[in-house]
């Protein structure tokens, strides 16, 4: 069957690694495409549409948007640069016919860059590479080009992968040009590639309605939306459809409304067309990866294939004795309903029950993709207790495989040696090492998933918060042997009451604390960490004893050293498994599974 292709529509993903200038990007090919109006006040990063992105400063769920240009309607989807969150990735690709590989003039292609582009390689994508950032005063574009070219050969990319445009740009300053040495005005040569290179979308004309379902959301007024791209054929408002689910059978529907994206918003639809990326309304029952298609032929498209999990954590309700003070939702149910429902938007987290009826296990990519879940729940005024992530492994022939990770360090060369210390302590070995003779060094380690559980906080400390570090998937090995976990105690609290400075200033010599005074307190909360391997219980409200001769606060002006107050991602690395965090809305404590000292 000879397929025809819609030369009004271009697909492409914006794929690089966190931090590279994807969003920034956005926002200006928004501008000068028109999309806003001259005088419209537009936030910045204005694809972050979630708090937690706008925070932290890192795309976390894929989006789309639209520009017009030369009249052809360009849909850009903004992928997420953290292999945490690939399962977005994944997805955002399905959509797409060709990518733009945006790439810092100075880092080069890093960790991420290298997982994102594998995807795209493997969908067969049209991939635009734009060097960003060439005003940096450290920019080396040839080098990283060089770099970027080895990086294809690396991932098997054959001849007509390799043969991509490469364009010149500063991001910030909304400027693209061909050559390097050629100042450029505007962002005109990127819109003019995107037209000539990437290919446009191809149907096959006889062929009926079919459309494969990529995200999901929720409209208060017409329920469930379908997003998804129109493979075949085309649709109009109130026609009867079917959607087909894993299990093959078809369950009617009929549509209720359609919506294109028009710039950031969303516009009514009378008709759509093969290629075009919609929002069907209509249907209640509907996953990620469903077809929609019409009801005399029903066909299903391949569904969509996610990595699979590596990563498993313990969600439970808070039983400490503050539970319900902070949090409006602490019941079971609630949390299960919650973390499914997480699953219809997210299709790289697994839900499953634990041990009672109180316990739910979570699997997903990493501990940061399940920081981000966490954190989301909390401003939702959730309460809840999670435990320390597990490595999920796998047997093969009787032989039992662990998740394995290669993990790439950028750091002075005076940290090299307490880094290989500590990464041989946890399994890692060291595979490649560059020094660019800058005085930074980039080392390559292959280390089990586990093994960096809790090492990253270690890391920055141990490089003075000047190393960076990334890490993806490598693949499945046989177990390592163990690795030691924390070496260091806790100082747990034997008693319930408020802590005092008196107290924790003479705790103080027995370790890290975790408390200011004035904090309330609770038999099996942790309130720092111990100088030794072993666990202490302390007690953090011993008050002044006074006595006829002095008053309480004569002696001594008590100088405590500044507390660093828990995030939830240090709390995530710092637990042991007998530990838990006690997650509110208000605050983050970590306590002990069993809070008795004397059962403990």
């Amino acid at each position: 069957m000879k397929s025809a292709r819609n030369k009004n529509v271009r697909n492409i993903a914006i794929i690089a690694h966190v931090d590279h200038g994807k969003t920034t990007l956005v926002d200006f090919m928004l501008r000068q495409s028109g999309t806003f109006r001259v005088n419209q006040a537009v936030d910045e990063r204005v694809m972050d549409s979630m708090d937690l992105e706008r925070e932290r400063g890192i795309t976390i769920a894929s989006k789309n948007c639209s520009i017009e240009w030369k009249g052809v309607k360009i849909n850009i989807i903004d992928t997420p640069g953290h292999s945490d969150f690939g399962g977005e990735v994944e997805r955002g690709l399905k959509m797409v016919d060709g990518a733009i590989l945006l790439v810092d003039a100075s880092e080069g292609p890093l960790p991420q860059t290298r997982f994102v582009l594998k995807k795209a390689l493997e969908a067969r994508l049209k991939i635009v590479v734009l060097i960003n950032k060439i005003d940096r005063k450290d920019a080396r574009p040839q080098e990283v080009i060089d770099a970027i070219y080895s990086l294809f050969i690396d991932l098997d990319a054959d001849d007509a992968q390799i043969e991509f445009p490469i364009l010149y740009a500063i991001g910030r300053e909304g400027i693209a040009q061909k050559k390097l040495n050629e100042k450029g005005k505007d962002l005109s040569p990127l819109f003019e590639t995107i037209l000539e290179e990437i290919p446009p979308p191809s149907y096959h004309p006889q062929e009926p309605f079919q459309m494969l379902v990529t995200n999901l959301s929720y409209s208060d007024y017409v329920g469930r939306l379908a997003i998804g791209r129109v493979f075949n054929g085309s649709a109009k408002i109130s026609d009867n459809l079917v959607c087909i689910g894993k299990d093959q059978t078809p369950r009617p529907l009929r549509v209720s409304s359609l919506q294109v994206y028009e710039g950031i918003r969303l516009q009514e639809a009378e008709k759509v067309e093969p290629g075009d990326i919609i929002i069907l309304s209509g249907i209640e029952e509907v996953e990620i990866g469903d077809t929609i298609c019409t009801l005399e032929s029903p066909k299903a498209l391949k569904r969509i294939t996610v990595d699979e999990p590596t990563i498993s954590m313990k969600f439970m309700i808070n039983t400490s004795p503050f539970s319900g003070r902070d949090g409006k939702i602490v019941q079971s149910r609630k949390i299960i309903e919650r973390l499914q429902k997480e699953t219809l938007h997210n299709v790289a987290l697994r839900v499953e029950m634990g041990e009672g009826s109180e316990s739910f296990v979570v699997k997903g990519r990493g501990e940061f993709q399940m920081a981000i879940l966490v954190e989301t729940m909390r401003r939702e005024g959730f309460e809840l207790a999670i435990g320390r992530p597990q490595v999920i492994t796998k047997e093969k022939n009787g032989v039992q495989l662990e998740p394995i990770e290669h993990l790439f360090i950028d750091c002075h060369e005076e940290f090299i040696g307490i880094i290989t210390e500590k990464l041989a302590l946890r399994q890692g070995r060291m595979i490649n090492m560059v020094n660019h003779g800058s005085g930074r060094v980039r080392l390559e380690f292959s280390i089990p998933s586990r093994g960096l559980i809790g090492y990253r906080s270690q890391f920055l400390t141990d490089t003075r918060g000047m190393g960076l570090m990334n890490s993806y998937l490598l693949g499945y090995e046989p177990y390592r042997g163990d690795v030691r976990a924390r070496t260091s105690g806790a100082l747990v609290c034997d008693r319930q009451g408020t802590s005092v400075a008196y107290a924790l200033f003479h705790l103080e010599p027995r370790g890290t604390l975790f408390v200011a005074p004035g904090v309330p307190v609770y038999e099996g909360m942790i309130v720092g960490e111990h100088n030794r391997e072993n666990d202490l219980d302390v007690n953090p409200t011993k008050e002044k004893k006074l006595s006829n001769m002095r008053a309480a606060g004569k002696d001594e002006n008590i100088i405590l050293s500044p507390v660093l107050p828990i995030t939830l991602e240090r709390a995530i690395e710092f637990i042991k498994d007998d530990e838990q965090i006690e997650v509110t809305p208000k605050n983050i404590r970590l306590r002990k599974n069993i809070l008795q000292a004397n059962l403990r």
